[in-house]
């Protein structure tokens, strides 16, 4: 399924590359899908020449034909979509539904960063001299080193290319070695759309060749990352020996409150859909849920109801509606997850173990625990699979500050009837991202991100195309 694909440098698809090659595995099934040639250090090094020549003559290119092209480059992915979401839910487990959703949201970055390509102002400010005037400028930062995960193969990149190419940037595209297809199916559709050669470059392979010499290269001017916070702090600490610009979408532990005006059952039919979507792989997913005394008992059987209604199974079965772990290592980190909350005296509601199943996919149950402390893995650590901590709470105060003791901060939900603690609440929750009686935080125009150990910078809406552009001031006296 990859022969058509490979590196992408200087416009060319590289069947064969000079690292070892890398094998995909299908995670529903756990057997193998193909494999895609890794980069060695002499294809970095091509990679980086390319995006030399691609950023110099894509910065010069006008703002509006560049924003031509992304439109166009949107209409080639809508009409891919039913190939993509294949890529997708293959390599990365999730469902048909949730994956062709994805790549329409990716076509939607580029949509979107399409009209904003058209709109990177600048300003004039009154000079103190006689005749003089001082002109802001916005730049493209230059050569940028992206690099992806696994859960989201296709949005996750879009966020980075989309805006990257709207500033006049030229990008070396890293998505995870787990889920390759996806990238090269995008920029497929880029090399459809018209892009030119060395704008856009893609390296797949280990760490040694296809992250050391990006990052550690002066020719790029930016790095931008969506993973882990472990490694978020080590490319912000390898980033520093060229100062290069950096923005970093990292690890979530969202909390959901349900106050005691909440609409319950609204509350439980969208939290369980969104817990366990994409097996709970998702950043913003909620983990820890504090539900008010007078609700929790009621709220933990409607959790665990709807929990063991979910159906599990093969992504491609479009009856599916929770799909495997990306990987066996992921069901051994949920079920130490599960010990641990076992051995603090936690109540296994639901769940708790892999199923049985007809095939060797990598599935963990949808699980729900209950009576755990705070500092229960399941509760205090981004758990990244299908575990929902329940907890009650009984006073405002008491869960603000429960919510808010964690290193992370991207994104925080509550529900309430009362327009008084709508505004209390987002004021208060302290995370990047806050959704009141919704989970939708995610679209091409809203800014995405988080703050404390969540990450810096802000991907979508009109802030993102700024993470890619310098400001530069010009005084000029005639």
């Amino acid at each position: 399924m990859y022969q058509n694909y490979g590196l992408f440098i200087d416009g060319v698809w590289l069947g064969v590359g000079q690292g070892e090659r890398i094998e995909v595995v299908d995670p529903g099934t756990g057997a193998g899908l193909g494999d895609v040639p890794g980069a060695s250090l002499a294809d970095a090094g091509e990679a980086l020449a390319s995006a030399g020549r691609g950023l110099a003559l894509w910065r010069a290119t006008p703002a509006w034909t560049r924003a031509d092209f992304l439109h166009h480059a949107a209409d080639v992915m809508r009409a891919r979509t039913e190939e993509a979401a294949r890529m997708i839910t293959l390599e990365s487990g999730k469902p048909l539904a949730q994956a062709r959703r994805e790549w329409t949201m990716s076509a939607d970055q580029f949509r979107w960063f399409g009209e904003e390509a058209r709109r990177i102002y600048g300003r004039i400010v009154e000079s103190r001299a006689p005749g003089g005037r001082i002109e802001v400028l916005h730049e493209p930062v230059g050569i940028v080193a992206a690099f992806t995960a696994w859960n989201f193969p296709a949005v996750l990149a879009a966020r980075k290319l989309a805006p990257a190419l709207a500033a006049g940037c030229a990008v070396i595209l890293r998505p995870s070695s787990e889920v390759p297809g996806t990238a090269m199916v995008m920029i497929d559709c880029l090399r459809e759309a018209g892009l030119p050669k060395g704008v856009v470059n893609l390296l797949v392979g280990p760490v040694a060749t296809t992250y050391a010499p990006l990052v550690a290269s002066p020719a790029v001017r930016k790095v931008t990352l969506t993973g882990s916070t472990a490694i978020g702090r080590q490319m912000l600490h390898d980033a520093a020996d060229t100062v290069k610009r950096t923005s970093m979408e990292l690890g979530g532990n969202a909390p959901m409150v349900v106050f005691e005006d909440a609409d319950m059952e609204a509350a439980l039919d969208l939290a369980v859909p969104a817990k366990f979507a994409n097996a709970g792989q998702v950043c913003v997913a909620p983990d820890r849920f504090y539900v008010h005394e007078s609700l929790h008992g009621r709220f933990v059987s409607g959790f665990v109801a709807r929990a063991r209604a979910l159906r599990l199974g093969h992504g491609l079965d479009e009856a599916t509606q929770m799909g495997p772990l990306i990987n066996p290592r992921r069901v051994s980190a949920i079920a130490e997850v599960v010990a641990d909350a076992q051995r603090r005296g936690g109540r296994i509601e639901t769940g708790g173990s892999p199923p049985q199943m007809e095939s060797n996919g990598y599935f963990f149950s949808p699980t729900v625990i209950s009576g755990l402390p705070d500092d229960a893995k399941a509760l205090a650590d981004e758990n990244f699979g299908p575990i929902a901590a329940i907890t009650p709470f009984a006073s405002d105060e008491e869960v603000y500050h429960r919510a808010n003791d964690s290193s992370f901060g991207l994104a925080a939900y509550v529900f309430t009837k009362s327009p008084a603690r709508v505004r209390e609440a987002v004021a208060r929750m302290e995370a990047g991202m806050v959704g009141v009686n919704s989970f939708a935080l995610s679209a091409a125009e809203a800014p995405f991100g988080g703050i404390k150990e969540s990450g810096t910078g802000r991907e979508g809406g009109s802030e993102g195309i700024l993470e890619f552009l310098n400001v530069k001031l010009a005084h000029v006296a005639l």
